[in-house]
C-alpha cells in the first residue's frame, strides 16, 4: 500500500497533535507532507524535526525567523502568513488535507484544497457552518470527498455505510451537556472561565470547550450535519447523552436506529477519516460495557442554553445568518476567555448580531467574507456597551 501523504492544517492544536499520534503509530500507512501552526512555533518545530515534512507554515509571521533558524539544517521549506496557509494545499505531493484550524480561518484553505482536488478530512466545523452551500457545491463539482472528523458526524457517516438510498427519518446528534448540564441561569451568571474549561468527558481546545459549555458546539454540528448529509432542519435532532459513548444515531424510515459507539476520544474518527474505506488497528483503549453499565438520555435545555436554539434559527433561515452567528460567537467566546464578559452574555451578543446585521439570502464567497468582518466589528463594539 502506498503511503497516504497528509497535510495537517493546525498541527499544534488538539486535533492536530492527535492526528500526529495516529501517523506515529501507523508510519507504514501515512506520512506527513505539510504541518501548519498559528503561533506555537516551538511545538511546530518539534513536530517538524520528528516527522520531516516537505514544508511547514507558521501563520504568525513574527515567528517565521525562529522557525527558519530552528529548521535551517533540515530539508524542510518554511512559509509564513495566512496566505501561505491557503496556498500550501496546492502542493502536488499532498493526498489528503486535514483541516484542524480553529474558526473561520478554515474556510479559504478548505475551498482552495477542494479546488485543487485534494481529499478533505474536515475537523473545522465553521467551514460548513459559514459556507456549507459553497463548500458542498464546489466538492460536487470537483468530485472531491469530504470526510467528517467530528465524532458525531463520523458516527452518522459510519452508520450510513451500506444504506445506499434508504430514507433517513431523523439523525440524533448526541451531546454530553457540557460541564453545566442541569444548571440554572442564576448559576451560569457566576461561572468562571476555569469552570467552563472543565469538560467532564472530552479534552479539547479552549474555544471548542467553551462552545461545548454553551451548547453552541452542538449548534454548529447541527448546521454542519445539514450540509454533510443533505438534511432538512426537521430531520436533525439533539439528545443529551452524558456518558458520551453513543456518538450519534440514525433513524430510518422503518423505525430502525443505527448508532456508533466508542470511548470519548477523537483518535478513532480521525483515524477512520485517514484510512477510509478501510479500518485499521488502533492502540486506543477499547470500549467496555462493564465500565459503562448504563446509558442515559435527556432533552437539551434550549431555554437555559440559548446558543443551540440560535443555531437552529440560523439553519432554518439560511443565507448568511449562520456566518453572522459564527463570527459573533468567536468574538464573544474570546471575550469570555479573557474575562471581559459573563458566560451568559455570550448568547446575548450572538442574538443581537443576528437580529441587526444585514441579511443576504444567496451570499457569494465575498459576501461571506464581508459578513464575517462586519459582524466581528459589530460584536466587538457591543462588548463595551
Amino acid at each position: 500500500m502506498t503511503k497516504k501523504r497528509i497535510a495537517i492544517l493546525g498541527s499544534t492544536g488538539s486535533i492536530g497533535t492527535q492526528a500526529l499520534e495516529i501517523i506515529r503509530n501507523h508510519s507504514d500507512k501515512f506520512q506527513v507532507e505539510v504541518l501548519t501552526g498559528n503561533g506555537n512555533a516551538e511545538l511546530l518545530v518539534q513536530q517538524a524535526l520528528e516527522f520531516k515534512p516537505n514544508a511547514v507554515v507558521i501563520a504568525d509571521k513574527s515567528k517565521c525567523a525562529f522557525v527558519q533558524e530552528a529548521l535551517s539544517n533540515e530539508d524542510i521549506k518554511v512559509f509564513a502568513g495566512e496566505k501561505s496557509l491557503e496556498d500550501i494545499v496546492e502542493m502536488d505531493t499532498i493526498d489528503m488535507v486535514l483541516v484542524a484550524l480553529v474558526g473561520f480561518s478554515g474556510l479559504k484553505p478548505t475551498l482552495n484544497a477542494i479546488q485543487h482536488k485534494k481529499c478533505i478530512a474536515l475537523a473545522n466545523k465553521e467551514t460548513m457552518v459559514v459556507a456549507g452551500n459553497l463548500v458542498t457545491q464546489k466538492a460536487l463539482e470537483k468530485k472531491v470527498p469530504i470526510l467528517p472528523v467530528d465524532s458525531e458526524h463520523s458516527a452518522i457517516f459510519q452508520s450510513l455505510i451500506g444504506e445506499n438510498f434508504n430514507k433517513i427519518q431523523h439523525i440524533y446528534l448526541t451531546a454530553s451537556g457540557g460541564p453545566f448540564r442541569g444548571k440554572s441561569l442564576d448559576f451560569l451568571e457566576k461561572v468562571t472561565v476555569e469552570q467552563a474549561l472543565r469538560h467532564p468527558n472530552w479534552v479539547m481546545g479552549k474555544k471548542v470547550t467553551i462552545d461545548s459549555a454553551t451548547l453552541m458546539n452542538k449548534g454548529l454540528e447541527v448546521i454542519e450535519a445539514k450540509w454533510f448529509f443533505d438534511l432538512s432542519p426537521e430531520q436533525i435532532k439533539v439528545i443529551v447523552h452524558p456518558e458520551s459513548v453513543i456518538h450519534s444515531l440514525v433513524e430510518f424510515e422503518d423505525g430502525s436506529l443505527k448508532a456508533q459507539l466508542g470511548i470519548p476520544s477523537m483518535q478513532l474518527p480521525i483515524q477512520y477519516a485517514f484510512s477510509f474505506p478501510e479500518r485499521i488497528s488502533s492502540n486506543q483503549e477499547k470500549f467496555s460495557f462493564a465500565k459503562y453499565p448504563k446509558f442515559s438520555f435527556e432533552e437539551a435545555d434550549t431555554d437555559t442554553f440559548r446558543c443551540l436554539q440560535l443555531a437552529y434559527t440560523a439553519m432554518e433561515k439560511g443565507g448568511n445568518l449562520a456566518c453572522v452567528m459564527n463570527a459573533a460567537n468567536e468574538i464573544a467566546v474570546e471575550a469570555f476567555l479573557q474575562s471581559k464578559i459573563k458566560f451568559t452574555q455570550i448568547p446575548q451578543i450572538i442574538e443581537d448580531a443576528m437580529s441587526k446585521m444585514p441579511f443576504i439570502q444567496n451570499p457569494s464567497l465575498e459576501d461571506y467574507l464581508q459578513t464575517d468582518e462586519e459582524t466581528r466589528t459589530f460584536a466587538s463594539f457591543n462588548l463595551v456597551k
